[in-house]
């Protein structure tokens, strides 16, 4: 691994703990307008400051995004589907080029294991890889599920480890039971995805489990700006990842923020 390629994953995942919290508002690729992101820079502006690094496209860090602001970029670069669609049937939307004109610290696309596009998918990923090296930017995998494909371990290892074998040097995918089973037969750091809306509680303790249990950290999107206290959500979810408090610690530092904003609001 080159200088460039060590340095922008230091940037991800720090070296000082070995983790990460990542901020995913990339969904409007395939979802549009989502809850919580139609106004994105309003939604996120707040929550930079907590946040390791931004998934997000190249479309909206050029129109919400400040250029000043310090925080590495994980470039989505696939799509080509909504939500009407086949998810799976996905190409390369971001040249390499454009990649470095946004200064990304990584490059991100998915991987529909099992899916109907599934080739055309780790096909996808293994050009990144291709284009990614020639320049010392790293490739994050993604372990797309679809809509109908289980998340048991037995499926996201298997994705999880074709991601490796292709090349990518971080992996994305979903917290699972006997998830030890999944970091043990991956050589490459693994960030667990927050997934779909849950209550506070629960999220905090998909985190708690995440990192204990081998991953560098959490790529939490709904789970922080669908919150009724999304400045209190991602501080709660940093606490765990970077400080190693306890669910219920971090449970106290959300509902404190969240009684904050409250105050000041009346």
């Amino acid at each position: 691994m080159n200088w460039g390629m060590k340095n922008r994953i230091s940037r991800i995942i720090k070296p000082k703990t070995g983790r990460c919290v990542m901020l995913a508002v990339d969904h409007g690729y395939f979802q549009g307008p989502t809850t919580g992101l139609s106004n994105l820079q309003k939604t996120v502006d707040p929550l930079l400051p907590y946040a390791d690094a931004l998934m997000i496209t190249r479309g909206a860090v050029r129109n919400w995004i400040e250029p000043r602001v310090d925080i590495p970029i994980i470039l989505r670069v696939s799509g080509g589907q909504s939500i009407l669609k086949e998810l799976s049937n996905e190409i390369i939307t971001t040249s390499i080029e454009d990649a470095i004109r946004i200064n990304a610290s990584a490059i991100t696309c998915s991987v529909y294991v099992g899916g109907e596009f599934e080739k055309e998918t780790i096909k996808n990923l293994s050009k990144l890889v291709d284009e990614g090296e020639k320049y010392g930017i790293p490739v994050l995998a993604v372990t797309a599920v679809g809509k109908d494909m289980a998340r048991d371990v037995r499926y996201l290892g298997l994705s999880c480890r074709i991601a490796a074998e292709m090349g990518a040097h971080i992996v994305k995918t979903y917290y699972c039971e006997d998830f030890e089973q999944l970091i043990e037969s991956c050589p490459i750091p693994v960030i667990v995805a927050g997934g779909k809306k849950i209550p506070e509680m629960e999220a905090l303790e998909l985190t708690y489990n995440a990192v204990k249990r081998g991953a560098v950290g959490v790529d939490m999107g709904r789970n922080i700006f669908q919150s009724d206290s999304p400045v209190g959500m991602i501080k709660a979810v940093r606490a765990i990842v970077h400080e190693n408090v306890s669910v219920k610690e971090a449970f106290k530092i959300y509902e404190g923020e969240k009684n904050t904003q409250a105050r000041k609001a009346s």
